[in-house]
């Protein structure tokens, strides 16, 4: 397959929009990071904040919603009526990592350590002798809260030497989670507690004491890069899914500078989707539904506005998935293997683990062909598990039709994930053309 890019037309993206998801993707090393740069984007476009604790007004525009590391944007066009359906990019904010206890200082044998516990499902080798940096949320005495990102090599998970582990080619490495995952900061005989929170108040400016509560996280520093020959792909950390927040959050903006729409485009992105979606910043919360309907009774809405709204619309559950491994080919379906470069994929599984049935492909298919955009489609082995997305969780919720799509990847749940190039900007063109439709 070549990898020369499609032929898009006049499409709003190109290679400079994968260019700028490798910044989105270095300066958010939280979802809460995340969130303030999707909305700072937004801003730009024209998007105002609202918050959830004051009444809303129906005028037309943009508008979003952020709570912790989840952000709802919208755009209501001029002249929208209050049964207008919602087209909605929905797409997650976290990614599998490191996360700091409550009590977080420890240490053995003359090293300091910093106490972690494992978020999500991570492949936890890929974390052993990385420069690590921590990042999150501090929340301060006075009710207010700060973002924190020491994106400098701080922490390290040291691998044990072969030396000591001579059988470990025969029977593979075994990694405890609480005994061999936690990260050395240094050295000393004695754990000061408290040491790392009073680290971070110094580095971000805040007195002593300041801080009683956090959300803290560990990231590999090493920023994303072009990889390749001809520089065709791409490597990053957290690209699952942060690359589908930053291609939903451009088209949101491009499409909202277009004046004349059907629907009223929707940007969703979830937080903790790694561990369920039961958050009231998940998509298994209320979040969602709360504000898309107080979008339309703020239009002078009714309930039966509301049904309507909601049988007409459409959701693109955008997340990434699994390009054909050419060291484990096996491992895939053998009629169905998405290749890097060949454009977004249509995620499938009859059993509702993916929520796409026919009419969804149809309606993705539309999207991509107005858009000029090659696309794939992925099935799973029978023989092998199928993962799961906020597809078939927004579409029981809140009774709207749902369809999974999104970006072919290798190394998913590594702390560096692999794309091509091409991809990102191929999926925020068909996102644009599915939100204007």
């Amino acid at each position: 397959m070549s990898s020369e890019p499609a032929r898009l037309g006049t499409a709003p993206f190109d290679r400079g929009h994968t260019d700028d998801l490798m910044s989105f993707l270095a300066a958010s090393p939280s979802p809460y990071h995340a969130v303030a740069n999707a909305a700072a984007r937004l801003e730009k476009a024209g998007f105002r904040q609202v918050e959830e604790a004051d009444a809303w007004d129906g005028t037309s525009g943009g508008k979003y919603v952020l709570r912790g590391g989840a952000i709802i944007a919208w755009y209501v066009p001029e002249g929208a009526e209050p049964h207008t359906p919602f087209r909605i990019v929905g797409a997650h904010t976290d990614s599998p990592n490191l996360r700091v206890k409550p009590q977080p200082d420890m240490g053995a044998h003359g090293w300091r350590q910093i106490a972690v516990e494992i978020y999500g499902g991570p492949l936890l080798n890929s974390w052993l002798d990385r420069d690590l940096g921590l990042a999150g949320r501090l929340s301060l005495r006075d009710g207010t809260s700060r973002l924190v990102s020491i994106d400098r090599p701080l922490l390290r998970v040291p691998q044990l030497a072969i030396h000591m582990d001579r059988s470990i080619h025969e029977k593979g490495l075994q990694l405890d989670k609480q005994r061999h995952m936690q990260p050395i900061w240094g050295l000393g005989d004695s754990v000061d507690e408290g040491d790392l929170i009073a680290f971070l108040e110094q580095e971000t400016g805040l007195a002593a004491g300041e801080v009683t509560g956090w959300d803290l996280m560990t990231h590999s520093v090493e920023p994303p890069a072009h990889l390749g020959r001809d520089r065709e792909l791409v490597a990053g950390p957290r690209m699952d899914n942060l690359l589908s927040v930053h291609a939903g959050t451009a088209a949101l903006a491009a499409v909202s500078a277009r004046g004349d729409l059907s629907y009223i485009p929707v940007l969703a992105a979830f937080d903790h989707e790694e561990n369920g979606s039961q958050a009231d910043t998940g998509a298994d919360g209320p979040l969602l539904g709360s504000v898309l309907e107080r979008s339309v009774f703020a239009r002078g809405g009714t309930y039966e506005d509301r049904a309507r709204a909601f049988a007409a619309t459409v959701c693109l559950s955008s997340d990434t998935g699994h390009a054909v491994h050419p060291n484990y080919a096996e491992r895939h379906d053998p009629t169905h293997h998405p290749r890097a470069n060949g454009g977004p994929i249509l995620k499938v599984n009859v059993n509702q683990r993916y929520a796409t049935d026919g009419s969804g492909r149809a309606v993705f298919a539309a999207a991509c062909e107005r858009a000029g955009v090659p696309w794939q489609t992925f099935v799973s082995n029978n023989a092998m598990p199928c993962g799961t997305t906020i597809g078939p969780i927004t579409a029981a919720r809140h009774g709207i039709r749902t369809v999974d799509i999104g970006v072919a990847i290798l190394s998913m749940h590594s702390v560096r994930e692999l794309c091509g190039a091409d991809d990102p900007y191929l999926l925020a063109n068909a996102l644009v053309a599915f939100l204007e439709d």
